[in-house]
């Protein structure tokens, strides 16, 4: 959910990319209902795991698993979300609802200049540095 929002509402200020600990096989039918209901497809996506995203290069990762994770270089956000997979509709929306609340904070906070890379520089909104 999180990839979904912050490509709807990011993407020019950021490079999205999502990966799992424990990856999914499949994307779950309530993930993509929520989403739609917030007018988002996620039809062309699929889980991916951390091998993928440890191959390149990141300023900011955010961990909503719950365990220690870290890329080189990377500033870490740890948001505390539960995990709606098997929970009540209501649940999922709350969940989704946080999750978009989370991304919008980040996204204006790169665009602000208040989230700095790796070298102490703020992360340019236009994507130089």
């Amino acid at each position: 959910m999180a990839e979904a929002f912050a490509l709807a509402y990011g993407r020019d200020v950021l490079e999205i990319r999502s990966a799992g600990l424990s990856p999914a096989t499949f994307i779950a039918p309530l993930t993509k209902q929520i989403l739609a209901e917030h007018n988002l497809s996620i039809e062309d996506h699929f889980p991916k795991g951390m091998d993928l995203a440890a191959k390149e290069r990141y300023d900011i990762l955010v961990n909503m698993s719950g365990k220690p994770v870290s890329l080189p270089g990377a500033q870490v956000f740890t948001w505390t979300v539960t995990d709606p997979i098997g929970k009540s509709d209501e649940l999922y929306r709350t969940v989704a609802s946080q999750i978009e609340r989370l991304v919008m904070r980040l996204i204006l906070d790169v665009r602000n200049g208040s989230i700095r890379d790796s070298n102490s520089r703020k992360i340019d909104p236009a994507g130089g540095r």
